[in-house]
């Protein structure tokens, strides 16, 4: 198989899809791997690297997308890159479809199949190929956070771990899976007072015993969030429904409960944000103002660290890409039904349930698996 790896080119990001091992071990098992020119220096990975490990370097995406069976990237196809995927061409990278209706629509035109790593899920519902990015989104978080509260920077001007004599920052984080975990450690680690919430109980348990003692865990509903809502200095987003549109937990009016500048991080921006007035942003651009509450919503904001996210994420996606390429796609999905569950689109169709059901379009159960 020709497997190619474009330099991504949305605002900002500094990912690349594949490490020189990854092209060795592609090589060494017969493959064809296709590096674009410059693809990995936004991580520290130049061409020569690349090459060394057996990649052909190419100077034009175009010529990657003509030629490669399988494109293995980091985000969502940009327009320039959607009007170069080709029918039957699999494209193994995030998608986040449910998001973004304009996106689903061209990819399903292109004929293309779409396999996202996001909805790529065992019985447990783990998700592995999204797992270490949600881990990074919520570390920055905090970090991002911390940052927009000072005055410059249009904030309320609070030190989260405060002072002797002087009260921490209260933050409240909405959801208590990966991203919410980390972000939870490492506000607690500044010394801040942090509440933590989420609807599932058995979750709570865990995170009441994991967590320091300055976060609390609280169960989620509209009446304790517009409670922590009017005692927060930051807001940190981090629901998700594997493949669906986020629901939205903080509405417009809310906003008004809030302390002028106090800050949102919303990390659930990329499957549509779960706050009503969030939309997305960039790190050249990350904030904006609504109601005097500071909004952040950058769709990637792994890519700001990328030789931290470039490896976290390609130590998971390897083992697949491999899969893929060795059995070719429909064999790999037989033998394995969390790759069945990641064909998001296949040739024309989606084959996933909530996306589907988010932009009211036929349905596809051919991946379906209770495996």
């Amino acid at each position: 198989m020709i497997v190619g790896v474009p330099k991504e080119i949305k605002t900002d990001e500094y990912r690349v899809g594949m490490l020189p091992v990854g092209v060795e071990e592609l090589t060494r098992a017969g493959h064809q791997v296709l590096i674009e020119t410059g693809a990995g220096v936004g991580s520290g990975l130049l061409d020569a690297k690349y090459r060394k490990n057996g990649a052909e370097i190419v100077e034009q995406a175009a010529e990657i997308y003509a030629r490669a069976d399988m494109i293995v990237k980091v985000k969502e196809p940009q327009p320039a890159e959607l009007a170069m995927l080709r029918a039957q061409q699999i494209v193994f990278t995030y998608f986040h479809l449910a998001a973004d209706r304009q996106l689903t629509q061209a990819v399903l035109d292109s004929g293309c199949v779409a396999v996202a790593y996001e909805t790529l899920s065992d019985r447990r519902g783990r998700l592995p190929l999204l797992t270490p990015m949600s881990e990074v989104a919520g570390r920055m978080s905090i970090q991002e956070g911390a940052k927009h509260l000072e005055r410059p920077q249009r904030g309320r001007g609070i030190l989260l771990g405060g002072v002797p004599g002087v009260e921490p920052a209260h933050i409240v984080i909405l959801g208590g899976g990966v991203v919410g975990a980390n972000a939870a450690k490492i506000a607690a680690g500044s010394g801040a007072s942090v509440r933590l919430l989420d609807i599932d109980m058995d979750r709570l348990r865990y995170l009441d015993d994991v967590m320091p003692p300055n976060v609390t865990v609280l169960f989620s509903d509209r009446h304790i969030i517009r409670k922590e809502l009017q005692l927060s200095d930051l807001v940190i987003g981090s629901v998700l429904i594997p493949g669906a549109k986020t629901p939205q937990l903080v509405e417009r009016e809310d906003l008004g409960l809030m302390k002028p500048g106090s800050v949102i991080i919303d990390v659930a921006i990329d499957q549509g944000g779960c706050v009503a007035s969030s939309r997305p942003t960039t790190h050249s651009d990350p904030v904006y103002v609504v109601d005097d509450v500071v909004h952040y919503a950058v769709t990637n904001m792994p890519g700001a660290v990328g030789r931290t996210s470039t490896f976290a994420l390609c130590n998971v996606t390897l083992p697949w890409v491999l899969r893929i390429a060795n059995a070719g796609l429909l064999k790999a999905v037989d033998s394995s039904a969390p790759l069945a569950r990641a064909i998001n689109i296949y040739r024309g169709e989606v084959t996933n349930r909530a996306v589907a059901e988010t932009f009211d379009m036929p349905y596809n159960n051919r991946f379906e698996t209770d495996r």
